[in-house]
């Protein structure tokens, strides 16, 4: 599904232990880093992607997790050239997406990749709050600064820079 303007809309996993480290998942087979994230598809809304993309992507549940908040607004990245691709006829320039922050209430034990025929991830570990903007690919680097600016005094995190209002909305 996309957007009259041609983005993907999707929702983003920022996932923190009891102690405020964030979950970094790594792409399989490749040395590439991320948080969790997934489409929207038609007809759910994102608090529904959030969670059938948590169990696909991390072997998770809804009970395994506490919802903190989420962003406000849609945020926005657009893909470098040689991503782009069509859906279904429409040319997807980048992902619109709902960031969520999450607390993990269950065992980390319950993290696991084989819940799909087709796992995004191979690996995961527990990282400082503001590591993933050192890690994350270029293109993703300025949705992950605003996101976690965002959701930072939801973890218990002080903010990089000060909120304004409607500075997320996209």
């Amino acid at each position: 599904m996309i957007d009259s303007d041609g983005f993907r809309p999707n929702v983003g996993i920022v996932l923190c232990s009891a102690g405020g480290r964030l979950l970094w998942a790594k792409r399989i087979n490749q040395d590439a880093w991320q948080f969790p994230q997934g489409g929207i598809q038609r007809g759910e809304s994102p608090r529904e992607a959030l969670f059938r993309e948590l169990h696909e992507e991390l072997g998770l549940l809804p009970e395994h997790v506490q919802i903190l908040g989420v962003t406000k607004g849609w945020l926005r990245y657009r893909l470098p050239g040689r991503y782009l691709r069509r859906g279904r006829g429409r040319l997807c320039i980048g992902q619109k997406q709902k960031w969520f922050a999450l607390r993990l209430v269950g065992d980390e034990s319950a993290v696991r990749f084989d819940t799909t025929c087709k796992p995004e991830f191979d690996g995961w570990r527990w990282v400082d709050y503001w590591q993933p903007l050192d890690e994350v690919v270029e293109f993703k680097r300025e949705v992950y600064r605003r996101a976690l600016n965002e959701l930072a005094p939801l973890i218990g995190v002080q903010p990089r820079e000060p909120l304004r209002r409607n500075a997320i909305a996209a």
